[in-house]
């Protein structure tokens, strides 16, 4: 592949990289995806809130508005058309006590300026009829009707997949190095598997946006500072909330909400801890303790006994000014093609809103090179549907009968606790976006999320990317390489021993 020539390279298989690369396959481009880890969205597209923001929180005036209530607004037609799971639940701001109470106007005000539609402040009793668990002494909520939860991997492989099968290539373990210029030009990237050449070029890097454009002498006064949010995942089994339920939110922070998911469970979290490290996933007991707390003030009856599972995400904060002179903010995000240097679309500081706002930042991509004199021709064969595969705990008895008879190995359970079957793992690894590793399998069919953590399926999840890899069940890995599972068999360990 080294040394092709692209019309446009995507650098960044997050979420908004696979959502532009996506909406670029419906043009007569050839286009290529890379990202440096094993995976698609394995940044923070893989760990965050899940929800689908109505779009009351950003300033008015900022692109985070702005891009945050028109992405908003066309994810009922991508979940339709790209099958990834939506709801549109709507949130709630829970204001607890009379102080809390009267912000509930300002953050409402604020959303009709960003043009938020059916929002509506609703009283305690009110609150307390619709989330029988809520602490009894919330004083009323902000209530948005367009809010919504997802699974955002889910989102961000179905672009990609629909992106593929639409004629986009994707290169996963190639990392950027570099840009390769003529002049002030952009002609290409330089990358660990080689030199590839384009005509454009999107960074949509995530945590590394500002490390990339730096390399283009862009903005050098431009950082991304990752900001920790850390969670609790409860069981399913034992802890039922229906609602998204935020905290009246801080100059910093959404705050720490408690929320269900497409999946059934309820998770609380996340705090907002600004750290260095762009690869420190790690959670803190300092940091666990205060979104337990947060949480609890929402709901005092949630016990941690039905904890199953701790993890924490990074978002990538930006310190951009507002590009309208108007609004003073310096979070804003970046969404440029910059006039210091040609071929270049600059995405900087996607943090939250991110996921929400992803399907109208790719919209904006495109409106860039039109602008730019791109003369983008669309493909008469582009098809906007990716069909989904079946799910066996979704499906009705009759038609989990007549799968299994028509294809044996949906019948065999491999994860217990979730209900995935072998022949589900079979069909994402041999899927358009493959999975090639345990958790890329784990994020596509949920295995292993349950309350064993994947103690019984793990084993039978490796020896069955063996046989369909091909491959060795030593070269097996958790999440790339040097996440190998096993280091030899042990039988000849026994043998070394007689």
């Amino acid at each position: 592949m080294a040394n092709t020539k692209h019309d446009v390279i995507i650098i960044g298989a997050g979420v908004v990289g696979c959502m532009v690369a996506r909406l670029l396959s419906r043009f007569k481009l050839d286009v290529l995806l890379i990202e440096k880890d094993s995976d698609i969205g394995m940044g923070a597209s893989s760990a965050n809130t899940a929800i689908v923001h109505a779009g009351y929180d950003p300033k008015p005036g900022t692109l985070k508005a702005e891009m945050n209530v028109a992405g908003n607004r066309m994810y009922d037609q991508l979940a339709g058309e790209l099958n990834f799971p939506f709801e549109r639940r709507g949130d709630y701001v829970v204001a607890i006590g009379a102080e809390e109470f009267v912000k509930l106007e300002g953050l409402r005000q604020q959303g009709l300026e960003n043009g938020v539609p059916g929002m509506v402040i609703i009283d305690g009793a009110d609150v307390r009829r619709r989330e029988p668990n809520i602490n009894p002494d919330v004083s009323g909520a902000l209530w948005a009707s367009t809010g919504g939860i997802c699974d955002p991997f889910a989102v961000a492989v179905a672009a990609a997949e629909n992106a593929v099968v639409n004629g986009v290539t994707l290169l996963t373990d190639t990392a950027f190095q570099d840009f390769i210029m003529e002049g002030t030009r952009i002609v290409g990237v330089r990358t660990n598997r080689g030199d590839f050449r384009s005509r454009w070029v999107v960074n949509s890097a995530g945590l590394y946006s500002d490390v990339v454009m730096h390399k283009a002498g862009l903005r050098p006064e431009f950082k991304i500072t990752p900001r920790k949010g850390e969670y609790y995942v409860f069981d399913k089994a034992e802890i039922t909330i229906n609602n998204v339920l935020f905290p009246v939110p801080s100059a910093t922070s959404k705050g720490i909400l408690v929320t269900t998911t497409v999946h059934g469970n309820t998770i609380i979290g996340p705090n907002a801890l600004e750290i260095e490290d762009k690869e420190d996933r790690s959670i803190t007991r300092v940091g666990m303790d205060e979104i337990w707390q947060g949480a609890l003030s929402l709901i005092p009856s949630l016990s941690l006994r039905y904890s199953i599972a701790e993890f924490a995400g990074l978002r990538p904060g930006g310190n951009a000014p507002c590009a309208n002179p108007n609004v003073k903010y310096d979070k804003d995000f970046i969404i440029e093609i910059p006039k210091q240097v040609e071929g270049l679309v600059n995405l900087g500081g996607i943090e939250s809103p991110g996921l929400t706002s992803s399907p109208a930042i790719a919209v904006r991509v495109v409106e860039l090179l039109k602008d730019a004199g791109e003369k983008l021709e669309e493909k008469p064969e582009w098809n906007p549907i990716r069909r989904a595969r079946p799910r066996f705990r979704d499906m009705l008895p009759v038609e989990q009968k007549l799968l299994i008879e028509s294809h044996p190995s949906y019948g065999r359970i491999i994860c217990r606790c979730e209900n995935v079957t072998e022949g589900e793992i079979i069909a994402e690894i041999h899927a358009p976006v493959p999975a090639r590793t345990y958790d890329a399998v784990k994020r596509r069919t949920w295995l292993g999320t349950g309350r064993c953590q994947g103690g019984f399926d793990t084993a039978r999840v490796v020896e069955i990317l063996a046989r369909e890899l091909g491959v060795s069940p030593l070269e097996v890995s958790k999440k790339g390489k040097g996440s190998e599972f096993l280091v030899r068999p042990t039988k000849e360990k026994e043998a070394e021993q007689c």
